[in-house]
């Protein structure tokens, strides 16, 4: 069922602005490193929020959202993670793919799913609405990285080239990397279709077991099921398992599988689509959502 499948809602932070965001608890006392995952509270968007809703936190530019409201979100995010909302911010433009960039100051027209720098002083990072952002930081090298691995992204490998890339460009060694798996969209509501099974089990030795097969909860399904049978052939009726997909789990595989260890991983949890509330989700919302922002640094 898919309350088996759900992960608990994060434990979040509040800063002193009202932006409502989520740390990594083990990674607080490394005071060298910024990072955080955003939620939608907070901010001054209003186009996404019920009438009369208090504003929040889109961090993407949309034709949906004034530009002003985005820049403003945006530096009371920076401010929340930083303490100051002059801190730069280098994203790219996301196409769904395994590209990845050496971030500066300049690489907001690039388009990629992956940045790496080791530039003290300023933020990178990925926008999410139900992808998953996994965050990297090399402990001896002061290296981090942001990924935006949606199932494409992660089908192509994002995690582990990039991380082939940062032992490349920085000399980084696995076993001195940190990595937290950010909010997403979970297992439990994310159905899928056979031919990601075939994509998964084509890439990966493991593919099959990324998939669960779910049962609809619905009671009124669960109580009188004779009422919903048809002709359809298996895998094709709404009666029976949906296929879901768990992307986060995933991820966690490709860093074990590029060498970290298993204690350095962090598995931030909560479900996107489940905890609507306190996620833009762009399933959850028919395609009518904001955008997170998952960032990390290296402080001045």
């Amino acid at each position: 069922m898919p309350e088996e499948l759900r992960a608990a809602e994060p434990r979040t932070a509040i800063a002193a602005s009202g932006v409502q965001w989520i740390p990594v608890p083990a990674w607080q006392k490394r005071k060298w490193l910024w990072h955080g995952f955003s939620t939608r509270r907070g901010g001054v968007t209003t186009c996404y929020a019920p009438d009369g809703a208090p504003g929040e936190l889109n961090l993407t530019f949309a034709p949906h959202d004034e530009r002003e409201n985005v820049l403003r979100n945006r530096g009371l995010f920076a401010e929340a993670i930083t303490g100051s909302a002059e801190t730069p911010l280098v994203t790219v433009r996301q196409i769904h793919s395994s590209v990845l960039v050496v971030a500066g100051t300049s690489d907001r027209a690039c388009k990629a799913d992956g940045l790496i720098t080791d530039r003290p002083g300023i933020l990178i990072g990925v926008q999410t609405a139900d992808c998953t952002p996994v965050l990297l930081a090399d402990r001896k090298r002061k290296v981090v990285a942001a990924f935006h691995a949606g199932w494409r992204g992660t089908v192509r490998r994002i995690v582990e080239n990039g991380i082939g890339r940062m032992r490349l460009e920085f000399g980084s060694k696995p076993e001195d990397l940190i990595a937290a798996v950010g909010p997403g969209i979970g297992a439990c509501c994310y159905q899928v279709g056979e031919e990601l099974l075939s994509e998964f089990e084509s890439q990966f030795v493991y593919g099959r077991e990324l998939f669960h097969e779910v049962y609809d909860s619905d009671p009124v399904k669960a109580k009188y099921p004779m009422l919903f049978l048809t002709r359809r052939a298996p895998g094709h009726s709404p009666i029976g398992p949906g296929l879901h997909l768990d992307v986060a789990e995933a991820n966690r595989r490709q860093l074990l599988d590029a060498g970290l260890k298993a204690e350095a991983i962090q598995m931030v949890g909560g479900c996107t689509s489940c905890h609507g509330e306190l996620f833009f989700s762009h399933r959850g919302s028919k395609g009518h959502a904001g955008r997170m922002l998952n960032v990390i640094g290296i402080r001045s």
